[in-house]
């Protein structure tokens, strides 16, 4: 049995952009990498929304434990042993209250990746680690939210550039989400059933090439 973690935010989780709830499992990325590697895999899903890199929400009304970064540690001890860790965060990174710079997020990401490797929970079987850019942010319809979604879009189409460096820098893997993906029309952030149902196939033959490398 290979045990697949898949770490990441709401696009992980399975936000639906037609009305907020949950994609069904069946239509979940996740759900779909899981019936395209069949039995011998089993993929947890840890996804959740707003989770961010490394950065917590502030306000009254912030949700607690956004960071990736606080939680990984202990995610990585309570599904070990692992045998693949995908890694999708950033996107929230974006938000305006945040003010990072894309090299900022993109050393969130590469925390986190380092946190993987060097877990002492995982050192007898290190895992392989699949960092993978979010998916560039869309159009809006919600004039309220035109100054988030200008300056994130142009940040998030340079997502995958530095990434890419942080994958070469740590001798991991690196795929561009962008690059088999769009988000949803319109809502411009979380992703179409048919899309989730898209990047989990092309998932599939990413996590079975590497693994039988």
């Amino acid at each position: 049995m290979k045990n697949i973690l898949c770490f990441g935010d709401s696009n992980t989780w399975g936000y639906s952009p037609q009305d907020g709830n949950r994609h069904p499992p069946e239509i979940r990325w996740t759900g779909v990498l899981q019936k395209s590697l069949g039995a011998n895999y089993c993929v947890i899903e840890e996804g959740l929304n707003g989770r961010t890199t490394f950065i917590n929400e502030e306000g009254d009304e912030a949700r607690p434990l956004r960071s990736g970064s606080d939680v990984l540690q202990i995610i990585l001890e309570s599904h070990r042993p692992l045998d693949f860790v995908t890694i999708m965060l950033g996107t929230n990174d974006l938000k305006l209250e945040f003010n990072l710079s894309v090299e900022e997020i993109a050393q969130g990401a590469k925390e986190l990746c380092e946190t993987v490797l060097n877990s002492e929970y995982l050192a007898a079987n290190p895992p392989q680690i699949l960092l993978i850019s979010p998916t560039h942010i869309g159009s809006t319809i919600m004039p309220d939210q035109e100054e988030f979604f200008k300056q994130a879009r142009e940040k998030s189409h340079r997502f995958a550039e530095h990434y890419q460096k942080v994958a070469n820098d740590l001798n991991i893997h690196f795929l561009d989400a962008a690059k088999i993906v769009t988000p949803s029309e319109g809502e411009g952030v979380h992703w179409d059933a048919d899309q989730h149902i898209k990047f989990g196939k092309v998932l599939a033959q990413k996590v079975t090439k590497i693994l039988l490398e």
